[in-house]
């Protein structure tokens, strides 16, 4: 019987197998078991498969230890791929925290940058936004008393806003949810519609700061040889009128599209050539143009959508000074023609009048001419907006009356007083004057109030007695 324990678990007698080989674990086994009498001898194998199999054991053990080799590699190669991985990770989110720290500081560049400059505008007009273009004209802008200005952020803190609010207000957006104009309509005195686009109040305050402190400085007080009488400070439609009274022939011509006519280049030229950097004109000529809008419906949300280039609003306080400014050249010009062919001249916004106290004066050369000038400063005389009276019609300037005197149209003054007769009867509920609709009487009061004013500035003797009439109804109908 075999002294040797049976094998605990197969590993154990895979193991004996290897060091005695399989015959001799079974010549055991069999011993123990009974099978096999120790005393009994056992079985030799021949010499030459005991030689064979010796070789088979030295080669099957360097097998194991090629295979003990490989598994070795094999944890050492997943191992160093865990390295790699982990290693791989690690640079990963090193990465990631560096690209986030980059984006964080990026971000907050951005911020200080945008706290300090504008940078951009809008398509098409940020070309002249950044450093390189800030340079305004000390000397000029001094010269002309107006302020100066070298970058947005100096404007903005001029005008008493914020960099980014003044950003909001001159952005050039080509589809928006907002908009900085409330935009109706009103009758035209020769039939149809007029669009007005009356800037908001944030709008209306940087407005009124370019006419107060560019503008209004530019054009200054009116001189007497100055022909512009539209918005200007002691002129009116009567002043514009005087120089034409008792005239032997009077020419009258309106310019197309007078405010839409003056797009934004011309008016950031306007600005650049009162000395103003790239950057500021850019920036005062966006704040004081807008294009025409059309609004649409989509999800529940109002969009407002560019249509076309931007231009001057007719509503906007800045349009007729600047109006004003870019026709100083079209007014000396149409003035050294008139001076030199005994007419005289003035003009009111859109409307240009010539008149002379010869019967046989040029009208065809005058005609002629303004059509020219008109031309080569950029506008259009209206075709369908021509007049020439003599002094057998009646002559008409900015709705005065001026054959013999300054004077209201006797037709207004008739329904006016048409008006006054039927508000006495039976009181001002229903009554209309202009653009009142007379549904509370107080609105058509104040109106007839505002004409009568305006009578009396024409013709103060009939104004005078208008006005009183007027006081008279208010005090009777108290509201």
């Amino acid at each position: 019987m075999s002294n040797l324990p049976p094998p605990r678990d197969r590993k154990e007698l895979y193991e004996r197998i290897a060091l005695g080989g399989k015959d001799d674990v079974i010549a055991e086994e069999m011993t123990r078991l009974g099978f096999w009498s120790g005393e009994q001898a056992q079985l030799v194998d021949p010499p030459v498969e005991a030689a064979r199999k010796a070789e088979l054991r030295e080669r099957l053990g360097k097998l194991r230890e090629q295979a003990a080799r490989m598994r070795n590699l094999v944890t050492l190669e997943a191992d160093l791929k865990k390295q790699r991985m982990a290693a791989s990770r690690k640079k990963r989110e090193e990465t990631k925290q560096r690209r986030l720290g980059e984006r964080a500081a990026a971000k907050e560049r951005t911020k200080a940058t945008k706290a300090r400059e504008l940078g951009y505008l809008g398509p098409g007009v940020s070309a002249g936004l950044g450093p390189e273009h800030r340079a305004s004209d000390v000397a000029r802008l001094q010269a002309q008393r107006l302020p100066v200005v070298h970058t947005a952020a100096e404007l903005a803190a001029a005008i008493g806003v914020s960099l980014g609010e003044l950003r909001f207000l001159a952005f050039a957006r080509e589809v928006s949810t907002t908009t900085h104009y409330r935009r109706f309509t009103i009758p035209k005195r020769s039939g149809g519609e007029r669009v007005i686009s009356a800037p908001r109040k944030r709008l209306k305050r940087v407005q009124h700061w370019v006419l107060a402190k560019v503008l209004e400085p530019l054009l200054g007080d009116p001189a007497a040889s100055d022909p512009a009488h539209g918005f200007r400070s002691g002129r009116s439609t009567v002043s514009n009128a005087v120089p034409h009274v008792g005239a032997a022939v009077l020419v009258n011509v309106d310019l197309r599209d007078f405010f839409p006519t003056v797009t934004y280049r011309r008016v950031k030229g306007l600005f650049a050539k009162l000395g103003y950097g790239e950057e500021v004109a850019t920036v005062l000529a966006l704040a004081c143009t807008e294009p025409d809008i059309a609004e649409t419906q989509l999800d529940g949300l109002t969009y407002y959508v560019a249509r076309g280039p931007r231009r001057l609003p007719q509503g906007a306080p800045t349009s007729p000074a600047i109006t004003n400014a870019l026709c100083r050249r079209l007014d000396r010009r149409v003035l050294g023609w008139a001076d030199k062919h005994g007419f005289a001249y003035t003009r009111y916004a859109d409307d240009l009048t010539l008149s002379s106290k010869d019967p046989a004066a040029r009208v065809g050369a005058c005609l002629g001419f303004l059509r020219q000038v008109a031309g080569a400063e950029g506008f259009t005389v209206h075709p369908e907006k021509v007049r020439v009276v003599r002094r057998g019609g009646r002559q008409e300037v900015t709705g005065v009356v001026v054959n013999e005197r300054p004077s209201v149209p006797r037709v207004e003054l008739r329904k006016f007083r048409a008006l006054l007769h039927h508000i006495d009867m039976d009181g001002p509920a229903g009554k209309t004057w202009g653009r009142t609709d007379g549904a509370d009487g107080g609105d058509v009061l104040a109106a007839a109030l505002g004409f009568a004013s305006y009578v009396a500035m024409v013709d103060p003797a009939k104004g005078t007695a208008l006005r009183a009439r007027v006081l008279a109804l208010r005090a009777k109908y108290p509201g």
